[in-house]
């Protein structure tokens, strides 16, 4: 390890070597720190990082885990996973070691969320409280399966949210064709929503549909792959569950509606997507 205090500019580089936990050698070096203390401190961090130490900050550990993440989860799963940490985790734990997170810091964290109230007075869903503490619980787990972290301190804090959500309400076949009637003068918002209130399929499901999935002679749908938009890139891939790859009856109402769309969608091919 090496610190020095550039004449010129005033500024302090640290420049080191350490051997990470698969055994190579990483050389690092780093600029313009304003002080000694920053200097060190970045030397410090970027050891416990490589090295994998338990000693290391919380954010610098959720860098490990995503890195992780990515070579085992389908990439829309692994940014929905990283918007999640990075929007309701990280900001409370992230200078925190590793292993000095306790469970009364899981206490306060999850009591800053349940106690949240936008500015129409509302909390978060229980269902959305729970996900939340799902993330945090798997981050802990991973930290003690692969990391030898001593326990998950999220055990000990308990749970927050419900992991059913309350009685769900749904429109009435009336509210529904009162709320169709206005869409007539739009096609594409038209078919959409018919297509999700007569299959009940997901959203990215419903972008993902292309010609070859809809079997007039049959009148079927099938749902066999996913939409999703990260960044500015369209991924398609399989649905989110093996058993979400389905074939659905569709009624005479929807196999019209969706035979005049088609038919007003100039040079769409089989394999383009119908909602695009």
């Amino acid at each position: 390890m090496s610190v020095t205090k550039d004449g010129d500019t005033g500024r302090w580089m640290s420049q080191i070597r350490v051997t990470d936990w698969t055994g190579k050698t990483i050389h690092k070096k780093k600029r313009g720190f304003a002080t000694k203390k920053e200097a060190l401190q970045w030397e410090r961090d970027f050891i416990s990082q490589s090295t994998g130490s338990l000693g290391m900050t919380f954010g610098d550990f959720i860098s490990l885990y995503v890195k992780d993440m990515e070579h085992r989860l389908k990439p829309s799963t692994v940014a929905s996973k990283k918007w999640l940490i990075d929007l309701k985790v990280t900001p409370f734990f992230k200078k925190i070691p590793l292993n000095e997170i306790k469970p009364t810091h899981v206490r306060q964290w999850q009591n800053s969320l349940t106690s949240y109230r936008d500015e129409n007075g509302k909390p978060y869903a229980q269902t959305y409280l729970k996900c939340i503490n799902n993330q945090l619980t798997a981050i802990f787990n991973y930290a003690v399966k692969y990391y030898g972290l001593k326990e998950n301190p999220c055990h000990k804090a308990g749970s927050m949210g419900k992991k059913k959500a309350d009685e769900m309400l749904f429109w009435t076949k009336d509210e529904f064709q009162t709320f169709i009637e206005s869409m007539k003068d739009r096609p594409a918002s038209y078919t959409v929503f018919m297509t999700m209130y007569y299959t009940g399929i997901r959203e990215g499901e419903l972008l993902a549909l292309t010609p070859s999935d809809i079997d007039f002679e049959k009148k079927t749908l099938t749902v066999n792959k996913s939409y999703q938009r990260l960044g500015k890139e369209d991924i398609i891939t399989t649905p989110k569950t093996p058993k979400s790859i389905r074939t659905i009856p569709i009624p005479d109402g929807l196999c019209n509606c969706l035979q005049e769309y088609m038919s007003h969608c100039y040079g769409l091919q089989k394999d383009d997507r119908l909602f695009p």
